[in-house]
């Protein structure tokens, strides 16, 4: 068990967003209570496509730069907090370490709230369920979804996979750019940072490290499935930057090209000017790690070897 962790400071704030004004709804006699019952008139003005943010700071604050953590896509800051199985997230694993932590719910996720209304977001969301969260984030084969038979070595917590998929909610493919503006607001309120994204926030932290360079001084992508569309040497040059990649990275033909992509874009990161390391787990002998390392039975030493890169990476 681990000492307690003393805070010098917590709390949380949103970041972003825009105001609305919804016209030209029918009103309709709605009961929100089994006694209160009222005529609601959706039309009005709203506050959509905030971000929400948690915050942390450790009494004994050893690091000079916050950590920001943004999920991927379809999850909330959540992610961070604890695992499946109910050890230490890398919320309080980086607190330890001596950083300040900033946990995102980002635009539409979680506690950022969305809006229900095609007006705003005319689309329909998607929410991704259990079978494609197995074969996706690499516990095991499609076909073995069923019989719940994970990949030899699986380091994910298996037996908590009905919890694990609690996590899931739902997501608007066309929000990237809102996406990418909450986050910013983010950025502009936390000041100087790391960036430690995951999968899809990938997308949303290289594009922020474009739009806010003097701000975003790393990034950490953590197996990212999106990248900015191009690389500016004034955003990168000498900044440090590291891929983390797991195991049964050629389980699926998506995961195939994402690697390849990802190479590409650091190669271009490296190009020109940064400080490129990628690793992948299974060749550096940790074999085992699924798309979710944080909640892997070994996350809190990735955290750990993450810590020491840092420190070693003269930001």
């Amino acid at each position: 068990m681990s000492p307690p962790l003393a805070l010098a400071d917590f709390g949380s704030f949103y970041a972003g967003g825009r105001q609305v004004n919804i016209t030209g709804l029918p009103q309709r006699e709605i009961a929100f209570t089994q006694s209160a019952s009222l005529n609601y008139d959706p039309n009005g003005l709203y506050h959509f496509e905030q971000a929400y943010v948690q915050y942390f700071i450790p009494a004994q604050l050893a690091q000079p730069l916050p950590i920001v953590l943004l999920h991927g896509g379809g999850m909330t800051g959540a992610m961070w907090e604890q695992t499946p199985d109910g050890r230490p997230g890398w919320l309080q694993h980086f607190l330890r370490q001596g950083h300040a932590v900033y946990v995102v719910d980002n635009v539409e996720r979680g506690r950022a709230g969305w809006a229900p209304f095609t007006e705003v977001w005319p689309e329909p969301p998607i929410i991704r369920n259990a079978e494609e969260s197995w074969s996706l984030f690499r516990f095991g084969r499609a076909e073995d979804y069923a019989a719940r038979r994970a990949f030899d070595g699986l380091r994910f917590p298996l037996a908590e996979f009905d919890n694990f998929i609690r996590h899931a909610v739902p997501r608007w493919l066309g929000n990237n750019d809102a996406a990418l503006q909450g986050f910013c607001a983010v950025l502009d309120r936390v000041g100087p940072c790391l960036v430690l994204a995951h999968s899809h926030g990938g997308e949303v932290a290289y594009r922020a490290l474009h739009a806010r360079p003097e701000l975003v001084r790393g990034v950490i992508g953590i197996e990212p499935s999106g990248f900015s569309p191009d690389v500016a040497a004034a955003s990168v040059a000498d900044k440090p930057f590291l891929f983390v990649y797991g195991d049964y990275l050629d389980a699926t033909p998506l995961w195939e090209r994402l690697c390849v992509t990802g190479k590409a874009y650091a190669d271009e990161l490296a190009r020109h000017g940064a400080r490129v390391e990628t690793w992948r787990l299974a060749d550096m002998g940790v074999a085992g790690n699924s798309h979710m390392p944080m909640m892997d039975d070994n996350s809190g030493d990735i955290a750990a070897r993450i810590g020491a890169w840092i420190r070693g990476a003269a930001i």
